[in-house]
């Protein structure tokens, strides 16, 4: 038996999401995990929408040379795709007796894999304002992005681009003709997402336009430091050429972000880029919906570029 958790998924979402922002702009955008267990009780989530298919464990080749938390390679669904053990790839142990487990099959920043684990849990929803930032005490070398709470038991949402980075490294390298041809003059960059590796993989694009970056982890965070500069009576559009977010965040998302940035009058110009690894329509619509002024799919370092300069060009007086 397999579960395709995006079955008819993306049109039900948008409905729902789409009533509840309109209902209640305050409101936190709905968030579907797949929860599940690898060697232990501990319960782990992904978001749903980053996972095609949960499948039964297949047979699969090892590579001569592979890297050593690749378990193998497999052809699923006419896609042949690495296969990771998933508790060697946060640190605990291999996967005992693989065969009685199951693949999660996941798409992100725009390529397909798959993950070793247990025993898939079920899908369970709730909003990303219930989901809270780890622990200070959990340290930087975490593969955890959030916590919540689900029937009492905490669960830990993988930072699944983190996992993914010891194996396919993404490049962060800009095309020369891109470098050469954008002028960023002094410009700064507000960053948000709760991963480390996404945000210092936005980080060295940026650097290498000469683009100074602001980091910080979540949409609390954000909203924190523009209402400080707010404060001190910083000119925070003057200040930020744009923002780039996540949209998949605890506690403050980057749909609610958007949205508090223009309930703002002193932000009515902050140049809002949402930045996500979840394809599709939906986000398109919640753009608009927010009122953030573009989307582009995680992760490609010339898109990013592309956005800046398209930004700097709208930027720059005529004439």
């Amino acid at each position: 038996m397999s579960v395709r958790p995006q079955d008819g998924h993306e049109a039900m979402q948008n409905a729902r999401w789409g009533s509840s922002l309109e209902s209640n702009q305050a409101a936190g955008t709905r968030l579907e995990l797949l929860l599940f267990e690898l060697e232990g009780r501990q319960l782990y989530g992904i978001n749903v929408f980053k996972v095609q298919e949960v499948i039964p464990f297949r047979q699969m080749t090892r590579l001569a040379g592979a890297h050593p938390l690749v378990s193998g390679i497999a052809n699923l669904r006419g896609v042949t795709m690495p296969i990771m053990d998933l508790s060697r790839a946060i640190g605990g142990p291999a996967m005992k007796d693989p065969e009685s487990g199951y693949i999660i099959i996941t798409e992100y920043n725009r390529s397909v894999h798959g993950f070793l684990i247990r025993r898939m849990e079920r899908i369970v929803n709730t909003q990303w304002d219930q989901v809270q930032s780890p622990p200070r005490a959990t340290g930087p070398g975490a593969y955890v992005t959030a916590i919540t709470t689900i029937d009492d038991r905490i669960v830990e949402v993988l930072d699944v681009e983190k996992v993914l980075d010891q194996v396919v490294h993404a490049s962060t390298e800009v095309s020369p003709d891109l470098t050469a041809r954008i002028n960023a003059g002094d410009r700064h960059v507000l960053v948000v997402d709760d991963s480390t590796v996404a945000r210092n993989q936005i980080r060295r694009a940026m650097e290498q336009l000469g683009i100074r970056c602001t980091l910080v982890p979540d949409g609390r965070h954000a909203i924190d430091l523009l209402e400080k500069m707010i404060a001190e009576g910083t000119d925070v559009s003057g200040h930020f050429t744009m923002v780039v977010s996540d949209i998949e965040m605890p506690e403050v998302d980057g749909y609610q972000l958007t949205t508090w940035i223009r309930s703002r009058p002193q932000l009515a110009d902050l140049y809002v880029l949402l930045h996500s690894s979840i394809s599709g329509v939906f986000n398109v619509d919640m753009v608009k919906r927010t009122g953030a002024n573009k989307f582009i799919q995680k992760y490609h370092p010339d898109d990013l570029a592309l956005a800046v300069q398209e930004r700097i060009a709208a930027d720059s007086p005529v004439g």
